[in-house]
């Protein structure tokens, strides 16, 4: 299972954990542990030994130990925080609320399950995770902060790589290297036309009274914000693209502005309220439509590009340098960079499904017929690509593998620095830890005072 795919399982386990207590009340909690002036629970440790039994964790006396020293590090690490005034975004904690939210109702089928699961309103539910998402984010601030000057050198890599054990270097799974060529549905101008018409007929029928929030539910196309009116939260400029934070933090309070158009779409937003420099703001979003005969002009426009390719009459590089619309990759022959980790490297998972669909098939060469995909904005595109190159599933390396031997390294180091940090802070905080949990082999040392 992916780490990342663990994490959401585990959030997921620890909400059920938490309700499961409240429901039977089955453990007296009592205060094991105080870091500053942050209490640990006793049942914050059993919660998370239940959660990693449900995952099929060892438990025992010396993994309660472990757990202890987790939250203790969190509880330490969160006390900095505070006294170093670090804060929260609060847009950013609501978005994290409505990732969970979104991964839970998916779990149990609908807000009115997980409603009924908790037994109270939605809005309780978010209550409850606020505070704890908070403290979580505060508490990677405050990490990120004690090892943000950490950088690494190609020579520390290749030292690091050289004696680290063979058996603790991960397997990649099979990756990719690909080449495009990418172009967008003909007649845009048209298409853009009609969307703006739209708009403007929403954007009048608010200004002669209609709710804004309604109006979203219905026709925005960005369904995360839709499904709350269009509201998107307290965001800072930088957390949205120029032209519709230009427009945002512009308005007034209720002010709709003009049509903006970005590189989602084309928006009307309202502005909701302005907090220093903050704004919350429900926006609709919509995307030019395109009709088939421009859909079916842009295939036909690939189809002679491949058949030009096809005939050795242009090579896929020359081909993508006069015909490729994809702006990041025309001038390198069509070769794709993967955002994930700024390599041309791809795994499976991290393409469009489309392009992974209209590749799957193919072999070192060999190019893929013109498909209908989408670009990292979600707008319609049409691709032909070429796979370049395919590694089969391997013991990461330096040749192959730098990025992520760098990454290892890196965090390699970041620990040392976090846990030299922690020995020190340690000392100079006031820390108590209660029975039973004084017998504990702790591996920073100083927790027992």
């Amino acid at each position: 299972m992916k780490p990342a795919r663990l994490a959401i399982t585990a959030l997921l386990l620890q909400l059920f954990i938490v309700n499961a207590y409240s429901q039977e009340a089955q453990v007296i909690d009592q205060v094991v542990a105080v870091v500053g002036g942050e209490h640990i629970l006793l049942s914050d440790i059993e919660q998370e030994l239940l959660r990693q039994k449900m995952e099929g964790s060892p438990t025992g006396e010396n993994n309660r130990c472990n757990v202890l020293e987790q939250i203790l590090i969190q509880k330490l690490l969160l006390t900095q925080a505070k006294i170093d005034s670090l804060k929260t975004n609060e847009s950013s904690v609501e978005m994290e609320i409505d990732r969970r939210l979104k991964y839970f109702t998916s779990q149990l089928g609908s807000e009115k399950a997980l409603e009924s699961y908790f037994n109270k309103p939605i809005y309780e539910v978010k209550n409850d995770l606020r505070e704890a998402i908070g403290e979580q984010l505060l508490t990677q601030q405050m990490r990120q902060k004690i090892v943000d000057k950490v950088k690494i050198t190609p020579a520390e890599v290749k030292s690091f790589y050289k004696n680290i054990p063979t058996d603790s270097l991960p397997t990649v799974p099979e990756q990719y290297e690909l080449q495009q060529i990418m172009i967008y549905p003909p007649s845009t101008e048209e298409a853009k036309l009609q969307v703006r018409e739209k708009l403007l007929e929403i954007r009048n029928r608010i200004l002669q009274g209609e709710r804004f929030s309604t109006l979203a539910v219905a026709y925005s196309e960005d369904r995360a914000s839709a499904i709350r009116g269009g509201e998107l939260g307290f965001r800072y400029r930088e957390e949205l693209v120029k032209a519709f934070a230009d427009a945002a933090f512009s308005l007034k309070e209720g002010q709709i502005s003009q049509i903006v158009e970005t590189e989602y779409g084309f928006h009307i937003i309202q502005l909701i309220e302005k907090r220093d420099n903050q704004v919350n703001v429900r926006h609709i979003l919509m995307k030019p439509q395109f009709s088939g005969d421009m859909l079916a002009q842009a295939m036909s426009k690939l189809d002679s590009i491949a058949t030009l390719i096809k005939a050795d009459s242009l090579t896929f590089e020359a081909a993508a340098m006069r015909f490729s619309q994809d702006k990041k990759s025309f001038l390198n022959g069509g070769l794709v960079i993967n955002s994930y980790n700024n390599t041309s490297l791809f795994e499976k998972e991290q393409l469009q499904p489309a392009d992974f669909y209209a590749i799957r098939e193919l072999k070192e060469g060999e190019m893929s017929s013109p498909f209908e995909s989408r670009d990292e904005h979600a707008n319609v595109v049409f691709k032909i690509i070429k796979v370049k190159r395919i590694i089969p599933p391997h013991k990461a390396n330096l040749k192959e593998d730098y990025a992520i031997i760098q990454n290892i390294a890196k965090v390699s180091m970041e620990n040392e620095i976090l846990q030299e940090w922690l020995d020190k802070k340690i000392q100079s905080t006031y820390i108590r830890v209660d029975e039973p949990f004084r017998n504990c082999s702790f591996r920073s040392k100083g927790w027992i005072k």
